[in-house]
């Protein structure tokens, strides 16, 4: 078969680069007319990073500039009849990550400089939010034309200190100032939009306007930002032939795989599948699978979050909730839910409408396996890099049935890492394992529940379940007779699987394994 590779946008979030260039472009522009012709003037849409915010913003910019040209062929096409041209403020805040008070108020002044060079400044406005103001009935006045105002990213600058009692009310009330002359100005305004990660309250933007739709659970816009299973099908199926001809398998057995890797996400239920549009797009283009989405980086903010509400490894994914408390205010949060939700490291799975509650958990493969390589620091510092190494011998080695072979893996590894003050504490060694097993991609779970009691540590291979027991400065064989006494295989019968008992004792004084037990249920 031809292996030549389809022209994918990767990094390029600019419409019209994307239509001039023949690139691979998933029409979205159904959607945007349905935005711009709805009841709702105020819009707000929450996705995680590098979902496909930016390209969303930047379609509705060509739009609203009537670039008729740029939509031929596409969904918009056939429903659009009047291509009205309007002012256009499109201003993209990404570019203000990590800054201080100063810093953030030069950059936005350079963003409403670019305007006034179109527009004029008017005399006396000195405040960011009096040039703003101002911009916007100059521009309404000079083209007798309602103004657009597009704001990309509207969160940036806060995102890296929302965890910092200190520095984040002092940006939010530069960003607050900014955004104030929205409502004054609705008159002028022909629709606003704004995407962001997060929502946070007490920023004017949604304090203010009153009247601003957040469209991010709606179910008519579940699938306006990422892939969908059916447009990976029809407008990729190309591109997935190429790569399972380079990956040596078949279209239906690389779609199944590309799914565990990049799919799972629900931004509202019911919703169609939804695959990271970055990390599907970088993989057809490279022709590999790789943890793309998690390795273009992970927020620091993200990592103090989870020190600060002391969240474990386990306790990530699986979560219960009710929608207004994931889909909440950020600085209002009691919990890490929230944050875990808006920034894409959990997602919606199911919904029950009896007690309103969704579950939420890790949406698949790429982000569970970059979290915990992310949380792997915490447990063992400096020798991480040689832990990575650990666990791809580790991974042969159970993949093999050999565990064994893998234990002793461990042991030798353990013992190598500095004494940390959690070694006398068995929940210690019972997150380090989570972790390290959740590495594997493998299916692993914490304390489940038996009719007898729980379960340390359930390890669900392609061939075998693990049930393994935990002891700290006891013995292995205390560890097996836990598991017999309580009859814990009884609970796992019909998994269809062989069972193994694991029984582990970890030595606080050396911080390792001391001694195991592996028997056959």
């Amino acid at each position: 078969m031809s292996t030549t590779r389809r022209r994918y946008p990767i990094g390029i979030q600019t419409f019209s680069e994307i239509r001039r260039g023949d690139y691979l472009y998933v029409d979205k522009t159904g959607y945007v007319y349905r935005m711009t012709h709805s009841d709702a003037k105020y819009m707000f849409l929450s996705r995680p990073r590098r979902f496909g915010k930016s390209l969303l913003v930047s379609t509705l910019h060509s739009y609203f500039e009537g670039r008729k040209d740029l939509f031929e062929g596409l969904a918009i096409e056939k429903l659009e009849t009047e291509w009205q041209e309007y002012p256009v403020l499109h201003f993209d805040m990404s570019t203000a990550k990590n800054v201080s008070k100063e810093r953030l108020e030069s950059e936005l002044s350079l963003k409403l400089v670019r305007y006034e060079a179109i527009y004029g400044r008017g005399e006396g406005e000195k405040e960011i939010n009096q040039r703003l103001e101002g911009l916007i009935k100059r521009a309404y006045q000079q083209t007798g034309k309602q103004v657009v105002v597009l704001i990309d990213e509207y969160d940036a600058p806060l995102l890296d200190v929302v965890h910092e009692e200190k520095d984040l009310p002092i940006l939010r009330n530069v960003m607050r100032n900014f955004y104030s002359p929205l409502k004054a100005c609705d008159p002028y305004l022909r629709y606003v939009f704004l995407t962001g990660i997060t929502k946070f309250s007490q920023l004017s933007i949604f304090s203010e306007l009153n009247n601003i739709k957040n469209i991010s659970m709606d179910e008519a816009y579940a699938a306006i930002c990422g892939i969908t299973e059916e447009e990976l099908r029809f407008q990729m199926r190309d591109g997935l032939e190429v790569l399972a001809y380079k990956l040596q398998t078949t279209p239906e057995e690389i779609l199944a795989v590309v799914k565990e890797n990049y799919d799972g996400y629900h931004f509202t239920l019911p919703s169609p599948d939804i695959y990271n549009p970055y990390s599907l797009l970088n993989a057809l283009s490279d022709g590999k699978l790789d943890f793309y989405w998690f390795g273009s980086g992970t927020p620091t903010y993200l990592i103090e979050m989870l020190r600060k509400y002391h969240v474990m490894p386990q306790q990530i994914g699986n979560r219960k909730a009710l929608s207004t408390s994931f889909d909440a205010p950020t600085e209002r949060m009691t919990d890490i839910t929230p944050l875990l939700y808006q920034s894409g490291y959990i997602t919606i799975k199911d919904y029950s409408a009896i007690t309103r509650l969704y579950t939420l958990d890790i949406p698949n493969k790429e982000v569970r396996i970059g979290l915990m390589e992310s949380l792997l620091p915490n447990y063992l510092h400096e020798k991480t890099i040689d832990g990575l190494t650990t666990v791809a011998f580790l991974y042969e080695a159970i993949s093999e049935e050999r565990m064994d072979d893998a234990l002793r893996l461990l042991q030798e590894f353990f013992s190598t890492i500095p004494y940390c003050n959690h070694a006398a504490y068995e929940g210690h060694y019972q997150q380090l394992l989570y972790v390290v097993f959740s590495l594997l991609g493998r299916y692993v779970d914490v304390e489940v529940h038996t009719p007898r009691g729980r379960v340390d540590v359930v390890l669900r291979t392609s061939t075998t379940l693990y049930l393994i027991e935990l002891k700290l400065d006891k013995s292995a064989d205390d560890a097996i007779e836990q598991i017999n006494l309580k009859n814990y295989a009884e609970r796992f019968a019909l998994c269809g699987l062989p069972i193994v008992k694991v029984g582990i004792n970890f030595d606080s004084k050396k911080g390792t394994i001391g001694d195991w037990k592996i028997e056959s249920a």
